[in-house]
Parts: structure tokens; C-alpha cells; sequence
């Protein structure tokens, strides 16, 4: 018989009160009511959305699927000699259309009920079960809080009941019914704590001096009338830039001309995720669902919820993933990985990417469907060769930068210097033109800056009377050979200053704008290696 002692009813709701998440509240109360004599098992069923209605042994019994009863905790044990778990969550009674047998109308009728006779009573699902394991009663509360109907607090005794039995259970389940809703009011500022973490960790940080669009070529200004057109919709767009361009300052400033503005945007590299994370990077996950997954987390979606997400080198995104991506899209749900609930979001996106997308829909390797979604109005990005008046600008605006964080002092540079820096292709584009003034900062003595040696190239476009042949004219260009010369004499440069250190800060790479990986391919196809440090 359950036990009508006021002090184990307080030990019980103290030990439920005590617990915060809802998972352990859930756990706690059907414990407790376990570990009181006789109970052979407690459980909790918790009202949600039907959602595994196509698989459920109770469906022929359902007669409504949009809602019914979630097995969420259970606690018990055999007599002896059996092998059964009594605490999984995935059998037969999973899940409990409203209004089904004794637990489903609970849950309906909002009513309570008590049965103690075994022999010709209907309430038992499986007979042969009550009699092995000595079940001889039943009995079940609905739980209530804050006039919201949660679910039913169950118990089957080994010992007959009676109707101050289910006087108790009906005060536990009271305070069983609080101490969920307020689990989950714990749950939901957790899960408010870790989005505005996210943000801090990984969203925008405005406070950061140099991130504004500078130049007033007419290139720069045709790509800027796009910006101004479009920031005011909720249209996707899609960038189309190479590498160092300005992509994400673009897209910055389409989110910051936007009604999302006062929220953060949420950059995604998509070329930094790892393939098996892209899933969860994206969508999140609950506890338990991989190896690895010891808390819940959500995934960026959910974090830009009323902003817009900048997913950058969007061409990264691996091929099995874009059906996913295009449904939140189109749809603006999603499910967590190992979660069937599903969640809505409002998101608006701006993509870029270094890519042909047009070529790699044609060769499969990207979604046909996917790539007219993001390119509802594509916005093309000049390089730097195409809008060589904004040079001057941007070179006094990164001395400066690069003057402040090294402790240099102010420094300036002259004619031929800038005309060296027009008559440069930048094949790195601005990333490059900020590194090459960072290095020639760096290696600045006095008030000079010693541009030809943090680019010796510029040399060779400061005087084009000793330009190798081949270097081009008045027109700007120049051969590929004399164009590969430049290059392999720039990387070398860049090798040299970080004393051959390809990767981390102050590498090579990092010196250069570009990835570890990409400076290394480009070293195999410039036929660059140690030899050639030193000279020799």
C-alpha cells in the first residue's frame, strides 16, 4: 500500500524540488514513488504531438494523432529471474493515444482512476504479466499546473489501494505537476543562456575597428546599388566574389540595411565545418543522440531565429545535406539530430561563394533547387584589379590599422608606391593588399614603408620600362607567365618572412590571406619547397 506519511510525502517533494532539468525531475518523482513498499512500477506520460504515429503499436486505438501521451520516465523491477527492463521508454506503451485504456483517459477526462481487483477486470492490458509479477491494483492522477494539463502520473502496486491512496497520489501528483513546469521553465533560459553564449562566441563583433566597405569606384558602387535594393526584403541572396573580395562585409551590410538589424548576424564558415558536423553545426542536437553529445545544443537555425545567417563558401556544403538545408528554407523547420520535435525559425539568408555554382549544378555536385533558393539575387563582387581606384584608399585606411596594433608610427607611402600598388593584379585581392601593408608595417624602419620588400612584385610594376618582357602595358595586364613569376616570387617572400612556417599566426599562409591547405597546393603547383630556403 502507498504510504500516507506526511514526511515521506516531504522528503519526496523536497527531492523532486531539488531537481532542475526536466529529465531529472521526470526521474526523481517515478524513483521515489518506487522506492515506497510494494509499488512494482511508475510512470510518467507527458502530452505532446503525435509523431511516430506510422510505427506505433497503439495506432488501430488512436483516433486523434495530433496529439497523445509520451512515456517520458518510468522506474520498476521484476520480482525475479527476469530480464526485463522496466525503465525503457521504447516499448509497447510508448506512446498512449487520449483517451485509449486507463492512462489515456486520464488524460482526456482529466480525471483520476483506481482499480484493485485483478480476476475479470478489464484494466489489464496483459493478464498473464499482473499475475507472474503479483499486480493486483492500479492507479493514476492527472497532472495540472497553471491550468495547463501535462500529462499522467502512474503507479502499479503488488498490494491493494484504496481511495486515500489515491488521495496521495493525487497531492504528489500536484507537486510533481509544478516541479515539471518549472523543469521546463529551466530548461527554456538554459536553452536562452546557451543561444546568447553562441552569439557571444561566434555572431558578429561590431566593437572591432576596419570592418566597413571602403571606395568609391564605379565597380564598388554598382555592387553597393545592389545592397541598397535588396537589404530592405527578405530575399535571399548570393554573392558571387573571389576569394578576399569582401564577402563578408557585403553581407554585413545587407543584414545591417535590413528590419533584422537589431539582431546579430550569424556567420557560418561553411569550409571550416567538418562533414560530419555540418548536421549539427546547422540543426543542433539533443543529449545522447551521438557519441559525444552529452548535453543538448542548438545548431546556428536556431540561433538566427528572426536574423539572417551569411553562409559563407556555401559550395562546401556537402551534397546529402542540401535536401535539408533547402526544406528549412522553403519550410523553416527543422528537427535537431536525435529530436522529433520539430522546430520553426524564421531566417533569412545571404550566401557567397568562390564557386561557378551554375557549373557545379550541371556537374551534380550542387542542387539545382538549392542554388535558385540562394540565388534569388545574386550580387557580383569586383576584384581588386577591377576597381584599382579604390587602392589608395584602402592602402592609407589598412597603414593605419596595421600602424595602431604594431605600435608603429604614422607612416605614408609615395607616387611610385601607389602606382606599384595599381599596377599589381592582387590575385589575393583585398585580403592580400591588407597583408602586404601589414608585412611591409611590420618590416617598416623610421617613417619609410618598405613596400618592395614585403611584395617584391611591386618592383616589377613600379618600373615598367625593366619589366620582363611579356609584362603588359598601359592596359594593366600582364602574361601568365610573368603573372606566375609574380606569384611564386610573392609566396617565396611570404616563406621567407615566417621563416618558412606555412601554418598557424605569423605563418606564410596567414601572412598571405589565404588557408594552410590552399598555400600548400599552391607551393606543389609553383614547385615550392625547402630547397629553396636560404637560396639554395
Amino acid at each position: 500500500m502507498l504510504p500516507v506519511n506526511p514526511a515521506r510525502l516531504q522528503q519526496i517533494a523536497l527531492s523532486v524540488a531539488e531537481a532542475r532539468s526536466l529529465p531529472d525531475t521526470l526521474h526523481t518523482i517515478v524513483d521515489a514513488l518506487f522506492a515506497t513498499p510494494d509499488t512494482a512500477l511508475a510512470r510518467i506520460w507527458l502530452k505532446a504531438p503525435g509523431d511516430v504515429c506510422d510505427s506505433c503499436p497503439m495506432r488501430a486505438e488512436c483516433d486523434d494523432q495530433t496529439e497523445c501521451l509520451h512515456l517520458a520516465a518510468s522506474a520498476g523491477a521484476p520480482l525475479t529471474g527476469s530480464t526485463q527492463r522496466w525503465d525503457r521508454l521504447d516499448g509497447r506503451f510508448r506512446r498512449m493515444p487520449m483517451g485509449a485504456r486507463k492512462v489515456g483517459r486520464i488524460g482526456k477526462a482529466d480525471e483520476p482512476e483506481l482499480h484493485d481487483r485483478v480476476d475479470g477486470d478489464s484494466w489489464l492490458a496483459d493478464p498473464q504479466w499482473a499475475t507472474t509479477e503479483g499486480i493486483c491494483a492500479f492507479a493514476g492522477q492527472p497532472m495540472r499546473a497553471r491550468g495547463q494539463a501535462l500529462g499522467v502520473l502512474a503507479v502499479f502496486s503488488r498490494r491493494s489501494l484504496t481511495a486515500d491512496d489515491l488521495v496521495w497520489l493525487r497531492t504528489l501528483a500536484d507537486h510533481a505537476a509544478v516541479a515539471i513546469a518549472n523543469a521546463r521553465a529551466f530548461d527554456e533560459i538554459e536553452e536562452l543562456r546557451k543561444r546568447l553564449q553562441l552569439q557571444r562566441d561566434y555572431l558578429r563583433d561590431e566593437a572591432k575597428p576596419g570592418k566597413h566597405i571602403i571606395g568609391a569606384s564605379k565597380a564598388l558602387r554598382a555592387s553597393l546599388a545592389s545592397v541598397e535594393r535588396v537589404a530592405p526584403t527578405d530575399a535571399s541572396v548570393l554573392i558571387e566574389a573571389e576569394s578576399g573580395a569582401g564577402k563578408e562585409l557585403f553581407a554585413q551590410a545587407i543584414h545591417d540595411q535590413s528590419p533584422r538589424r537589431e539582431h546579430a548576424l550569424v556567420r557560418v564558415n561553411c569550409a571550416a565545418v567538418p562533414k560530419e558536423l555540418f548536421e549539427s553545426e546547422f540543426f543542433g542536437h539533443v543529449r545522447g543522440s551521438f557519441t559525444g553529445a552529452t548535453t543538448d545544443r542548438d545548431g546556428r537555425f536556431a540561433v538566427a531565429d528572426g536574423s539572417t545567417m551569411f553562409l559563407d563558401e556555401v559550395g562546401e556544403i556537402p551534397l546529402d545535406l542540401q535536401s535539408k538545408l533547402l526544406r528549412v528554407l522553403q519550410e523553416g523547420t527543422f528537427e535537431r539530430i536525435g529530436a522529433t520535435k520539430t522546430t520553426t525559425v524564421d531566417v533569412r539568408i545571404v550566401a557567397a561563394t568562390n564557386r561557378d555554382l551554375k557549373q557545379e549544378v550541371a556537374a551534380g555536385t550542387f542542387r539545382e533547387d538549392l542554388y535558385y533558393r540562394l540565388s534569388v539575387f545574386p550580387i557580383r563582387l569586383p576584384p581588386l584589379r577591377e576597381r584599382t581606384a579604390d587602392i589608395a584608399d584602402l592602402a592609407r585606411h589598412f597603414i593605419a590599422l596595421a600602424c595602431s596594433r604594431f605600435h608603429k608610427p604614422e607612416l605614408q607611402f609615395d607616387g611610385a608606391q601607389l602606382r606599384a600598388l595599381e599596377g599589381y593584379s592582387w590575385p589575393g585581392n583585398v585580403r592580400e593588399l591588407q597583408s602586404v601593408i601589414d608585412r611591409a608595417v611590420i618590416l617598416s624602419d623610421g617613417d619609410r614603408l618598405p613596400l618592395e620588400l614585403a611584395l617584391p612584385e611591386l618592383r616589377a610594376s613600379a618600373s615598367p620600362a625593366t619589366a620582363p618582357a611579356g609584362a603588359g602595358d598601359a592596359s594593366g595586364f600582364v602574361s601568365d607567365q610573368v603573372m606566375r613569376q609574380r606569384e611564386r616570387a610573392n609566396v617565396l617572400a611570404a616563406l621567407e618572412h615566417a621563416d618558412w612556417k606555412v601554418y598557424g599566426d605569423n605563418g606564410a599562409a596567414s601572412l598571405l590571406g589565404l588557408k594552410g591547405s590552399t598555400l600548400a597546393s599552391r607551393m606543389r603547383s609553383l614547385a615550392i619547397d625547402k630547397s629553396h630556403r636560404d637560396g639554395s
